[in-house]
Protein backbone atom coordinates (compact mmCIF):
# COMPACT_ATOMS: atom_id res chain seq x y z
CA UNK A 1 0.00 0.00 0.00
CA UNK A 2 1.33 3.20 -0.89
CA UNK A 3 2.25 6.05 1.60
CA UNK A 4 1.35 9.49 1.88
CA UNK A 5 4.48 11.27 1.53
CA UNK A 6 4.51 15.00 3.55
CA UNK A 7 7.58 17.43 2.33
CA UNK A 8 8.86 19.00 5.22
CA UNK A 9 11.73 21.87 5.28
CA UNK A 10 13.72 21.46 8.58
CA UNK A 11 16.92 23.18 10.30
CA UNK A 12 19.80 20.77 10.86
CA UNK A 13 19.10 18.99 14.26
CA UNK A 14 15.59 19.89 14.13
CA UNK A 15 13.38 15.79 14.27
CA UNK A 16 10.71 15.20 12.65
CA UNK A 17 7.33 16.21 14.01
CA UNK A 18 6.14 12.90 15.66
CA UNK A 19 7.96 15.23 18.68
CA UNK A 20 5.30 17.76 18.34
CA UNK A 21 2.42 17.11 20.80
CA UNK A 22 -0.63 18.76 19.91
CA UNK A 23 -2.71 19.34 22.76
CA UNK A 24 -6.27 19.36 21.64
CA UNK A 25 -6.96 19.82 17.85
CA UNK A 26 -7.85 17.12 15.89
CA UNK A 27 -4.39 15.39 14.62
CA UNK A 28 -3.78 13.25 11.26
CA UNK A 29 -1.06 10.72 11.34
CA UNK A 30 0.92 10.54 7.98
CA UNK A 31 4.24 8.60 6.62
CA UNK A 32 6.92 10.59 6.20
CA UNK A 33 8.58 8.91 3.81
CA UNK A 34 11.44 8.24 6.49
CA UNK A 35 9.71 5.59 8.11
CA UNK A 36 8.81 7.67 10.95
CA UNK A 37 4.93 8.85 11.59
CA UNK A 38 4.64 12.94 11.45
CA UNK A 39 1.72 14.66 12.98
CA UNK A 40 0.17 17.28 11.33
CA UNK A 41 -2.57 19.56 12.42
CA UNK A 42 -5.51 20.01 10.30
CA UNK A 43 -6.56 23.19 9.80
CA UNK A 44 -10.19 24.73 10.90
CA UNK A 45 -12.55 27.37 11.37
CA UNK A 46 -11.63 28.50 14.69
CA UNK A 47 -14.66 29.82 16.75
CA UNK A 48 -15.01 33.22 17.45
CA UNK A 49 -14.26 34.78 20.99
CA UNK A 50 -17.04 36.56 22.67
CA UNK A 51 -16.70 39.30 24.37
CA UNK A 52 -13.04 39.83 24.78
CA UNK A 53 -10.42 39.65 22.04
CA UNK A 54 -7.12 37.03 22.09
CA UNK A 55 -5.14 37.25 24.75
CA UNK A 56 -1.21 36.59 24.09
CA UNK A 57 1.59 36.66 26.84
CA UNK A 58 5.28 37.42 25.76
CA UNK A 59 7.67 35.77 27.39
CA UNK A 60 11.03 37.72 27.29
CA UNK A 61 11.68 41.67 26.42
CA UNK A 62 14.00 41.65 23.86
CA UNK A 63 14.16 42.15 20.18
CA UNK A 64 12.24 38.92 19.91
CA UNK A 65 9.62 39.84 22.58
CA UNK A 66 9.38 43.68 22.03
CA UNK A 67 8.56 43.00 17.89
CA UNK A 68 6.70 40.43 18.68
CA UNK A 69 4.46 42.05 21.28
CA UNK A 70 4.27 45.45 19.29
CA UNK A 71 3.03 43.48 15.98
CA UNK A 72 0.34 42.21 18.72
CA UNK A 73 -1.02 45.05 20.32
CA UNK A 74 -1.39 46.75 16.62
CA UNK A 75 -3.40 43.90 15.76
CA UNK A 76 -5.58 44.11 17.56
CA UNK A 77 -4.98 41.41 20.25
CA UNK A 78 -5.01 41.85 24.11
CA UNK A 79 -0.81 41.45 24.68
CA UNK A 80 0.97 41.12 27.67
CA UNK A 81 5.00 41.28 27.80
CA UNK A 82 6.70 40.16 30.66
CA UNK A 83 10.17 40.97 31.06
CA UNK A 84 12.25 39.99 34.25
CA UNK A 85 15.06 42.94 33.94
CA UNK A 86 13.94 46.39 32.12
CA UNK A 87 17.54 47.17 32.40
CA UNK A 88 18.99 44.68 31.28
CA UNK A 89 22.44 44.35 29.43
CA UNK A 90 22.43 41.48 27.47
CA UNK A 91 26.42 40.71 26.37
CA UNK A 92 26.22 41.13 22.68
CA UNK A 93 28.17 42.48 19.53
CA UNK A 94 25.27 44.53 18.78
CA UNK A 95 25.76 44.79 15.21
CA UNK A 96 22.66 44.72 12.91
CA UNK A 97 22.28 44.99 9.29
CA UNK A 98 21.08 48.08 7.73
CA UNK A 99 17.98 46.50 6.74
CA UNK A 100 16.65 46.18 10.02
CA UNK A 101 17.16 50.14 10.30
CA UNK A 102 14.09 50.57 7.71
CA UNK A 103 12.62 47.67 8.09
CA UNK A 104 11.44 48.00 12.19
CA UNK A 105 11.67 51.85 12.12
CA UNK A 106 14.65 52.37 14.17
CA UNK A 107 15.68 55.76 14.99
CA UNK A 108 19.04 56.89 14.22
CA UNK A 109 19.83 58.16 17.50
CA UNK A 110 19.86 54.54 19.33
CA UNK A 111 22.42 53.69 17.01
CA UNK A 112 25.77 54.36 18.34
CA UNK A 113 27.98 54.11 15.74
CA UNK A 114 27.71 53.22 11.70
CA UNK A 115 30.64 50.94 10.88
CA UNK A 116 31.72 51.27 7.67
CA UNK A 117 35.02 49.67 7.84
CA UNK A 118 35.99 46.45 9.60
CA UNK A 119 39.18 44.60 9.62
CA UNK A 120 39.58 40.82 9.49
CA UNK A 121 42.83 39.74 11.66
CA UNK A 122 44.45 36.42 10.79
CA UNK A 123 46.00 34.44 13.49
CA UNK A 124 49.07 35.42 12.22
CA UNK A 125 48.20 39.18 12.66
CA UNK A 126 47.66 39.80 8.87
CA UNK A 127 45.21 42.14 8.63
CA UNK A 128 42.53 42.50 5.36
CA UNK A 129 40.32 45.44 5.06
CA UNK A 130 36.87 45.70 4.47
CA UNK A 131 34.23 47.26 3.24
CA UNK A 132 35.63 48.68 0.31
CA UNK A 133 32.80 47.86 -1.58
CA UNK A 134 29.79 49.50 0.44
CA UNK A 135 27.51 52.15 -1.26
CA UNK A 136 28.09 55.97 0.57
CA UNK A 137 24.75 54.68 2.91
CA UNK A 138 25.39 51.36 3.71
CA UNK A 139 27.10 50.89 7.06
CA UNK A 140 26.84 48.28 9.97
CA UNK A 141 24.54 49.65 13.06
CA UNK A 142 26.60 49.48 16.49
CA UNK A 143 23.68 49.24 19.13
CA UNK A 144 23.84 48.35 22.98
CA UNK A 145 21.01 46.44 24.03
CA UNK A 146 19.99 47.84 27.12
CA UNK A 147 19.02 51.17 24.24
CA UNK A 148 17.66 48.48 21.33
CA UNK A 149 15.60 46.53 23.72
CA UNK A 150 14.30 49.38 26.01
CA UNK A 151 13.10 51.40 23.30
CA UNK A 152 11.19 47.54 21.42
CA UNK A 153 9.18 47.26 24.59
CA UNK A 154 8.24 51.39 24.86
CA UNK A 155 6.92 51.31 21.42
CA UNK A 156 5.16 47.80 22.12
CA UNK A 157 3.62 49.64 25.11
CA UNK A 158 3.06 52.99 23.62
CA UNK A 159 0.62 50.55 21.04
CA UNK A 160 -1.14 48.79 23.89
CA UNK A 161 1.03 46.16 25.21
CA UNK A 162 0.78 46.09 28.93
CA UNK A 163 4.72 45.37 29.97
CA UNK A 164 5.06 43.49 33.15
CA UNK A 165 8.12 43.65 35.09
CA UNK A 166 8.43 40.05 36.44
CA UNK A 167 10.22 36.51 36.03
CA UNK A 168 8.29 33.81 34.41
CA UNK A 169 8.42 30.84 36.87
CA UNK A 170 5.91 27.97 34.89
CA UNK A 171 3.07 27.43 32.78
CA UNK A 172 -0.03 24.87 33.16
CA UNK A 173 -1.29 23.37 30.07
CA UNK A 174 -5.49 23.94 29.31
CA UNK A 175 -7.85 21.01 30.43
CA UNK A 176 -9.57 21.39 27.57
CA UNK A 177 -9.41 22.46 23.41
CA UNK A 178 -9.31 26.04 23.67
CA UNK A 179 -8.53 26.47 27.58
CA UNK A 180 -6.58 28.94 28.78
CA UNK A 181 -2.89 28.57 29.67
CA UNK A 182 -2.37 29.39 33.14
CA UNK A 183 1.12 31.26 33.62
CA UNK A 184 2.75 31.59 37.04
CA UNK A 185 5.31 34.84 37.64
CA UNK A 186 7.02 37.06 40.04
CA UNK A 187 5.90 40.42 39.37
CA UNK A 188 8.43 43.29 40.55
CA UNK A 189 8.17 46.43 41.59
CA UNK A 190 11.25 49.08 40.26
CA UNK A 191 12.32 47.60 36.92
CA UNK A 192 15.20 45.32 38.23
CA UNK A 193 14.22 42.41 38.65
CA UNK A 194 15.13 42.44 42.38
CA UNK A 195 13.57 41.82 45.69
CA UNK A 196 10.71 39.36 46.95
CA UNK A 197 7.91 40.20 44.50
CA UNK A 198 4.15 39.14 44.32
CA UNK A 199 3.42 35.91 43.30
CA UNK A 200 0.74 36.21 40.35
CA UNK A 201 -1.22 34.31 37.54
CA UNK A 202 -2.30 35.29 34.35
CA UNK A 203 -5.11 33.30 31.57
CA UNK A 204 -3.98 33.89 28.51
CA UNK A 205 -4.69 31.70 24.68
CA UNK A 206 -1.27 31.44 23.80
CA UNK A 207 2.38 32.28 24.46
CA UNK A 208 5.43 33.44 22.61
CA UNK A 209 8.74 32.41 24.16
CA UNK A 210 10.98 35.14 23.72
CA UNK A 211 12.94 34.59 26.75
CA UNK A 212 16.20 33.48 25.87
CA UNK A 213 18.85 30.63 25.23
CA UNK A 214 17.81 29.37 28.76
CA UNK A 215 14.23 29.67 27.75
CA UNK A 216 11.52 28.60 30.75
CA UNK A 217 8.94 28.75 28.56
CA UNK A 218 11.08 26.35 25.78
CA UNK A 219 11.31 23.72 28.98
CA UNK A 220 7.66 23.91 29.62
CA UNK A 221 7.00 22.38 26.38
CA UNK A 222 9.48 20.35 26.53
CA UNK A 223 11.39 21.73 23.71
CA UNK A 224 14.73 19.93 23.55
CA UNK A 225 18.00 21.26 23.91
CA UNK A 226 20.81 22.29 21.75
CA UNK A 227 24.35 22.90 21.47
CA UNK A 228 25.31 26.46 22.68
CA UNK A 229 28.58 28.73 23.40
CA UNK A 230 29.78 30.74 25.65
CA UNK A 231 30.03 34.42 24.52
CA UNK A 232 32.08 36.61 26.79
CA UNK A 233 32.55 40.49 26.58
CA UNK A 234 34.17 43.30 28.58
CA UNK A 235 33.40 47.12 27.61
CA UNK A 236 36.43 49.16 27.71
CA UNK A 237 36.48 52.66 28.24
CA UNK A 238 39.80 53.71 26.27
CA UNK A 239 41.12 56.91 25.81
CA UNK A 240 39.66 59.38 23.67
CA UNK A 241 42.34 59.40 21.21
CA UNK A 242 42.37 55.49 20.78
CA UNK A 243 38.28 55.72 20.29
CA UNK A 244 39.16 57.84 17.38
CA UNK A 245 40.50 54.43 15.63
CA UNK A 246 37.48 52.83 16.14
CA UNK A 247 34.87 56.28 15.02
CA UNK A 248 33.25 53.45 12.35
CA UNK A 249 35.89 50.74 12.18
CA UNK A 250 35.27 47.10 13.94
CA UNK A 251 37.72 44.52 14.29
CA UNK A 252 37.36 40.35 14.01
CA UNK A 253 40.54 37.97 15.28
CA UNK A 254 40.48 34.80 14.15
CA UNK A 255 43.04 31.85 15.73
CA UNK A 256 43.42 29.16 17.80
CA UNK A 257 44.56 31.72 20.55
CA UNK A 258 41.07 33.86 20.22
CA UNK A 259 38.93 30.78 19.84
CA UNK A 260 38.78 27.31 18.77
CA UNK A 261 35.48 27.57 17.11
CA UNK A 262 34.67 31.50 16.78
CA UNK A 263 36.25 34.65 16.58
CA UNK A 264 37.19 37.17 18.99
CA UNK A 265 35.66 41.18 18.40
CA UNK A 266 36.43 44.77 18.72
CA UNK A 267 33.38 46.53 18.28
CA UNK A 268 32.98 50.44 18.84
CA UNK A 269 29.48 51.36 20.99
CA UNK A 270 29.08 55.14 22.00
CA UNK A 271 32.27 56.07 24.33
CA UNK A 272 33.73 52.83 24.78
CA UNK A 273 34.39 49.53 22.96
CA UNK A 274 32.86 45.89 23.37
CA UNK A 275 35.74 43.10 23.60
CA UNK A 276 34.69 40.00 23.45
CA UNK A 277 34.90 36.27 22.12
CA UNK A 278 33.36 32.75 22.46
CA UNK A 279 33.42 29.10 22.00
CA UNK A 280 31.04 26.07 22.03
CA UNK A 281 34.11 23.43 22.15
CA UNK A 282 35.98 25.09 25.34
CA UNK A 283 33.73 26.93 27.45
CA UNK A 284 36.27 25.95 30.73
CA UNK A 285 38.55 28.15 28.58
CA UNK A 286 36.95 31.37 27.66
CA UNK A 287 38.27 34.13 30.41
CA UNK A 288 42.32 32.32 28.77
CA UNK A 289 40.49 33.11 25.12
CA UNK A 290 39.49 36.63 26.16
CA UNK A 291 42.61 37.85 27.52
CA UNK A 292 44.42 37.11 24.69
CA UNK A 293 41.70 38.62 22.54
CA UNK A 294 42.83 42.01 25.03
CA UNK A 295 46.01 40.73 23.92
CA UNK A 296 45.85 41.02 20.40
CA UNK A 297 44.06 44.21 20.06
CA UNK A 298 46.21 45.38 23.24
CA UNK A 299 47.94 48.65 21.60
CA UNK A 300 44.72 49.94 20.07
CA UNK A 301 43.14 49.38 23.64
CA UNK A 302 45.69 50.84 25.74
CA UNK A 303 44.59 52.78 28.88
CA UNK A 304 41.32 51.39 29.27
CA UNK A 305 39.15 50.85 31.96
CA UNK A 306 37.21 47.81 32.30
CA UNK A 307 33.21 48.93 33.16
CA UNK A 308 31.80 46.13 32.88
CA UNK A 309 31.64 42.40 32.10
CA UNK A 310 29.22 40.12 30.53
CA UNK A 311 28.59 36.59 29.48
CA UNK A 312 25.81 34.30 27.66
CA UNK A 313 25.12 31.54 26.32
CA UNK A 314 24.07 31.33 22.36
CA UNK A 315 22.55 28.47 20.36
CA UNK A 316 24.55 27.39 17.43
CA UNK A 317 20.93 25.66 16.22
CA UNK A 318 17.44 25.73 16.44
CA UNK A 319 15.71 23.36 18.79
CA UNK A 320 14.70 19.97 17.98
CA UNK A 321 10.68 21.51 19.36
CA UNK A 322 9.99 25.39 18.45
CA UNK A 323 6.08 24.70 18.30
CA UNK A 324 3.63 22.41 20.76
CA UNK A 325 -0.30 23.57 20.71
CA UNK A 326 -0.64 27.43 21.03
CA UNK A 327 2.98 27.89 22.41
CA UNK A 328 5.81 28.86 19.87
CA UNK A 329 9.56 29.86 20.68
CA UNK A 330 10.95 32.93 18.87
CA UNK A 331 14.53 34.22 19.01
CA UNK A 332 17.71 33.16 21.14
CA UNK A 333 14.91 30.67 22.96
CA UNK A 334 13.89 29.15 19.53
CA UNK A 335 18.12 28.65 18.43
CA UNK A 336 18.07 31.51 15.34
CA UNK A 337 22.00 32.41 15.63
CA UNK A 338 23.91 32.47 12.74
CA UNK A 339 26.92 29.83 12.50
CA UNK A 340 30.05 31.82 12.04
CA UNK A 341 29.25 34.88 12.40
CA UNK A 342 26.71 34.82 15.52
CA UNK A 343 24.38 36.77 14.17
CA UNK A 344 21.10 37.10 16.27
CA UNK A 345 19.71 40.44 16.86
CA UNK A 346 18.11 40.62 13.42
CA UNK A 347 16.65 37.35 13.36
CA UNK A 348 15.36 37.43 16.91
CA UNK A 349 13.14 40.74 15.72
CA UNK A 350 12.15 38.75 12.79
CA UNK A 351 10.84 36.26 14.26
CA UNK A 352 9.13 37.80 16.60
CA UNK A 353 7.40 39.56 14.42
CA UNK A 354 6.36 36.62 12.32
CA UNK A 355 5.19 34.98 14.69
CA UNK A 356 3.21 37.68 15.79
CA UNK A 357 1.72 38.27 12.14
CA UNK A 358 0.46 35.28 11.88
CA UNK A 359 -1.30 34.78 15.24
CA UNK A 360 -3.09 38.10 14.25
CA UNK A 361 -3.84 36.34 10.84
CA UNK A 362 -5.05 33.54 12.06
CA UNK A 363 -7.16 35.25 14.93
CA UNK A 364 -8.78 37.81 12.57
CA UNK A 365 -6.80 40.62 14.16
CA UNK A 366 -7.91 39.13 17.85
CA UNK A 367 -11.61 38.07 16.90
CA UNK A 368 -11.04 34.40 16.70
CA UNK A 369 -9.12 31.62 18.77
CA UNK A 370 -6.33 30.33 17.26
CA UNK A 371 -4.47 27.05 16.92
CA UNK A 372 -1.42 25.13 16.08
CA UNK A 373 -1.94 24.99 12.82
CA UNK A 374 -2.07 28.61 12.91
CA UNK A 375 1.40 28.85 14.33
CA UNK A 376 2.55 26.52 12.06
CA UNK A 377 2.52 28.89 8.99
CA UNK A 378 5.02 31.03 10.90
CA UNK A 379 7.46 28.24 11.17
CA UNK A 380 6.91 27.14 7.34
CA UNK A 381 7.60 30.94 6.60
CA UNK A 382 10.53 31.16 8.14
CA UNK A 383 12.31 27.70 7.43
CA UNK A 384 11.45 28.61 3.57
CA UNK A 385 12.97 32.20 4.06
CA UNK A 386 16.15 31.59 6.17
CA UNK A 387 17.08 27.81 5.46
CA UNK A 388 19.46 29.00 2.66
CA UNK A 389 21.60 31.69 5.48
CA UNK A 390 21.73 29.66 7.87
CA UNK A 391 23.11 26.41 6.00
CA UNK A 392 25.71 28.89 3.50
CA UNK A 393 27.53 30.39 7.35
CA UNK A 394 27.09 26.41 8.87
CA UNK A 395 29.25 25.27 6.20
CA UNK A 396 31.60 28.06 5.90
CA UNK A 397 32.37 28.13 9.84
CA UNK A 398 33.11 24.26 9.43
CA UNK A 399 35.25 24.79 6.77
CA UNK A 400 36.98 27.87 7.59
CA UNK A 401 36.92 27.53 11.08
CA UNK A 402 38.82 24.00 12.15
CA UNK A 403 41.96 25.01 11.75
CA UNK A 404 45.13 28.16 11.85
CA UNK A 405 45.86 27.44 8.32
CA UNK A 406 42.40 27.79 7.14
CA UNK A 407 41.64 30.59 9.05
CA UNK A 408 44.83 32.25 7.22
CA UNK A 409 43.03 30.71 3.86
CA UNK A 410 39.13 32.44 4.79
CA UNK A 411 41.34 36.07 5.80
CA UNK A 412 43.17 35.92 2.32
CA UNK A 413 39.74 34.82 0.62
CA UNK A 414 37.89 37.98 2.55
CA UNK A 415 40.55 40.50 0.87
CA UNK A 416 38.50 39.63 -2.36
CA UNK A 417 36.45 42.52 -3.69
CA UNK A 418 34.10 40.16 -4.56
CA UNK A 419 34.03 37.89 -1.74
CA UNK A 420 33.51 41.37 0.25
CA UNK A 421 30.43 42.65 -2.11
CA UNK A 422 28.54 39.41 -2.19
CA UNK A 423 29.14 39.23 1.70
CA UNK A 424 28.22 43.08 2.41
CA UNK A 425 24.91 42.49 0.16
CA UNK A 426 23.94 39.26 2.02
CA UNK A 427 24.68 40.21 5.50
CA UNK A 428 22.93 43.98 5.17
CA UNK A 429 19.76 43.10 3.57
CA UNK A 430 19.25 39.27 4.90
CA UNK A 431 19.19 37.59 1.65
CA UNK A 432 21.47 34.86 -0.28
CA UNK A 433 22.37 37.12 -3.09
CA UNK A 434 22.97 35.27 -6.46
CA UNK A 435 26.15 36.18 -7.92
CA UNK A 436 27.90 36.37 -11.16
CA UNK A 437 28.73 32.85 -12.69
CA UNK A 438 32.32 33.69 -14.12
CA UNK A 439 32.65 35.53 -10.94
CA UNK A 440 31.66 32.31 -9.19
CA UNK A 441 33.76 30.53 -10.95
CA UNK A 442 36.75 32.66 -9.99
CA UNK A 443 36.01 32.76 -6.54
CA UNK A 444 35.69 28.72 -6.63
CA UNK A 445 39.11 28.45 -8.15
CA UNK A 446 40.73 31.19 -5.45
CA UNK A 447 38.89 29.70 -2.78
CA UNK A 448 40.36 25.73 -3.57
CA UNK A 449 43.79 27.68 -3.96
CA UNK A 450 43.68 29.43 -0.35
CA UNK A 451 42.74 25.75 1.11
CA UNK A 452 45.25 24.05 -0.65
CA UNK A 453 48.14 26.62 0.42
CA UNK A 454 46.87 26.30 3.95
CA UNK A 455 46.81 22.69 3.87
CA UNK A 456 50.66 22.92 2.66
CA UNK A 457 51.37 25.12 5.78
CA UNK A 458 49.17 23.32 8.18
CA UNK A 459 51.51 20.16 7.17
CA UNK A 460 54.60 21.55 7.19
CA UNK A 461 53.75 23.34 11.19
CA UNK A 462 52.76 19.43 11.78
CA UNK A 463 56.42 18.85 10.48
CA UNK A 464 58.34 21.67 12.97
CA UNK A 465 56.18 19.90 15.93
CA UNK A 466 57.35 17.02 15.15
Amino acid sequence: MASTSVSLKTFTGLRQNSLEKPHFPTAVSVCNGSGRRSVIIASRTSPKLAGRNLRVAVIGGGPAGGSAAETLAKGGVETFLIERKLDNCKPCGGAIPLCMVGEFDLPLDIIDRRVTKMKMISPSNVAVDIGQTLKPHEYIGMVRREVLDSYMRTRAAENGARVINGLFLKMDMPKERNGSYVLHYTEYDGGKGGGVGEKKVLEVDAVIGADGANSRVAKSIDAGDYDYAIAFQERIKIPDDKMVYYENLAEMYVGDDVSPDFYGWVFPKCDHVAVGTGTVTHKGDIKKFQLATRNRAKDKILGGKIIRVEAHPIPEHPRPRRLSGRVALVGDAAGYVTKCSGEGIYFAAKSGRMCAEAIVEGSENGKRMIDESDLRKYLEKWDKTYWPTYKVLDILQKVFYRSNPAREAFVEMCADEYVQKMTFDSYLYKTVVPGNPLDDLKLAVNTIGSLVRANALRKEMEKITL
